[in-house]
């Protein structure tokens, strides 16, 4: 017995896991900016203990404004990579997939936003983890960021390229299509 796996339930499976995904992001973000307003105006003993048991005591008591600027380029980061799951799940769940005519103009955008957000995720990522490495630099006991979930800026970079060439080549089909619509 041969299981074929169709495209729709490659869509269905995929509509899933973006799913499961992006509610642990959702999870993660929400934890860590929790935990960043309530160390910054209830209780600041909660920086030794923070989210994922990350310990930003040595930072907050070096300064509680470079903690709040470490924990702006995690949340920044963070709230990105959720926006980006929804952007997923949104196109999946409004059926924009249309297998008959792939090149539509709500998938260019889609293909376009997926990019920006790519390379903003990297962005932000790469400024974030300048800034530990610069404080750092001052002899600040810090998490490393990859606990901080703000390394891999290069990849993200990449795969935002990757995504914009990719939304200029539906560009094009995009406009192949309806002019090939206009001369039938």
């Amino acid at each position: 017995m041969e299981i074929k796996i169709t495209t729709s339930m490659m869509l269905k499976i995929l509509y899933i896991l973006s799913w499961i995904i992006f509610v642990g992001l959702c999870i993660d973000a929400g934890g860590f900016l929790s935990n960043t307003i309530y160390t910054l105006a209830v209780n600041s003993d909660l920086s030794s203990h923070f989210w994922n048991k990350l310990d930003f005591s040595d930072l907050y008591n070096y300064d509680s404004g470079q903690f709040f600027a470490v924990t702006t380029y995690i949340n920044i980061v963070a709230i990105l990579k959720c926006i980006l799951f929804y952007s997923i799940i949104k196109v999946l769940h409004d059926k924009h997939l249309n297998m008959k005519q792939p090149f539509n103009r709500a998938i260019g955008r889609f293909i376009s936003l997926m990019a920006y957000i790519t390379l903003s995720i990297g962005l932000f990522s790469s400024w974030g983890k300048s800034y530990v490495h610069w404080l750092e630099t001052k002899n600040i006991k810090i998490p490393d960021v990859e606990f901080l979930k703000i390394d891999g800026d290069g990849v993200w970079f990449f795969m935002g390229i990757v995504l914009l060439v990719i939304a200029q080549i539906f560009k094009k089909g995009i406009e192949l299509q309806e002019e090939n619509e206009l001369t039938i």
